[in-house]
């Protein structure tokens, strides 16, 4: 996934939510209702978290050091874990306590009783063309998958996020508009507190997804199915390989795989000879698989025998096991 359209993508949803807190703020201010602040420090913390993606971003740019040997490409996911903590801390656990104080000393909209629906539906078409524009940029990369699988799969967290963010936004000022326009109709201020209690459930569900896919990421992911499926073919397609031995694979970063395998290769008469087979196949590998930037391949004389006894790819370059003084294999008890 290009990073250029997850930036695209979080400065519409940052810019949207500013003017959005900014609108809400005032009108809790002057009518008092919960749903309208529940909201306002929601937009909050959404433009704090856009604000942590760029600055994610940014930071995984920088050049790889000894001390970070492979960069820093997963710092992208570390701030996108950290958003999913701001959102279900200060969104979610705010909005319930604010319904819980809110049902605790009930009163209704105590002034500009019109002002909040005004502000929640001018709130919604403003987060609507946030939304619009991180579904459009999604549609770029996410291919034939569910927005589901999208959201899983992505190994960018940038536009999952925000994604699951806007979509949030957008379900919450329902949420908030129902809650506003039964307690504007019945005088009755638990329908307002209502209203901020499903905000902050929303919350807290989108973040605990939030932080169980990036967490995956964190552990780290190897690659997609097709992609292995790509790096087997090309690593095959020439005479320079026999077969695969044994594959690994892991995400650096978003935009960043790396590849290690043992491969079988047949009797070379000089290293040269070897060395060039090898970068050939590496050569293959980038072109079948571009963001496939770290390749690690370990040539070997593949054996079936020594395959099938579980010691070694081959028995004549396979590691001896080291043994004891009384000759027996190390770890291995006697007869």
């Amino acid at each position: 996934m290009s990073a250029t359209g997850g930036t695209k993508a979080i400065v519409a949803a940052l810019l949207a939510n500013v003017g959005i807190a900014v609108t809400k703020f005032i009108a809790f201010l002057l009518s008092g209702s919960s749903s309208m602040l529940a909201e306002s420090v929601h937009s909050v913390a959404d433009s704090g978290n856009q604000a942590l993606l760029l600055l994610g971003g940014k930071r995984a740019k920088r050049a790889a050091t000894p001390e970070h040997p492979f960069g820093y490409g997963r710092e992208r996911y570390i701030y996108a874990f950290i958003v999913s903590i701001v959102l279900f801390s200060i969104g979610g656990l705010f909005a319930l306590y604010e319904a819980y104080h809110k049902w605790s000393h009930e009163g209704g909209i105590e002034s500009w009783h019109w002002l909040p629906v005004v502000v929640l539906v001018a709130a919604i078409l403003m987060e609507s063309f946030s939304f619009r524009t991180a579904i459009k940029e999604s549609n770029l990369v996410r291919g034939k998958q569910s927005w589901v699988n999208f959201v899983r799969r992505a190994k960018a967290p940038e536009l999952p996020v925000v994604l699951l963010e806007d979509l949030g936004a957008l379900v919450g000022l329902v949420f908030a508009l129902f809650g506003v326009s039964m307690t504007l109709i019945t005088g009755n201020g638990r329908w307002d507190a209502a209203g901020t209690a499903m905000i902050g459930i929303l919350l807290v569900v989108i973040a605990i997804v939030l932080a169980i896919e990036t967490k995956s990421l964190l552990l780290g992911e190897g690659a997609e199915q097709q992609d292995l499926v790509a790096i087997e073919r090309a690593i095959t397609a020439g005479p320079e390989v026999e077969r695969i031995i044994h594959m690994k694979t892991l995400y650096l970063g978003p935009e960043e795989l790396m590849v290690a395998a043992k491969i079988g290769v047949p009797s070379w008469e000089s290293a040269p000879e070897l060395a060039r087979g090898i970068n050939a196949v590496e050569a293959r590998i980038r072109v079948a698989v571009p963001i496939a930037r770290v390749i690690y391949l370990e040539p070997d004389i593949y054996s079936v025998a020594a395959a099938e006894a579980g010691t070694g790819a081959a028995a004549d370059t396979a590691v001896p096991q080291s043994q004891d003084a009384s000759g027996e294999a190390a770890g291995r008890p006697g007869a």
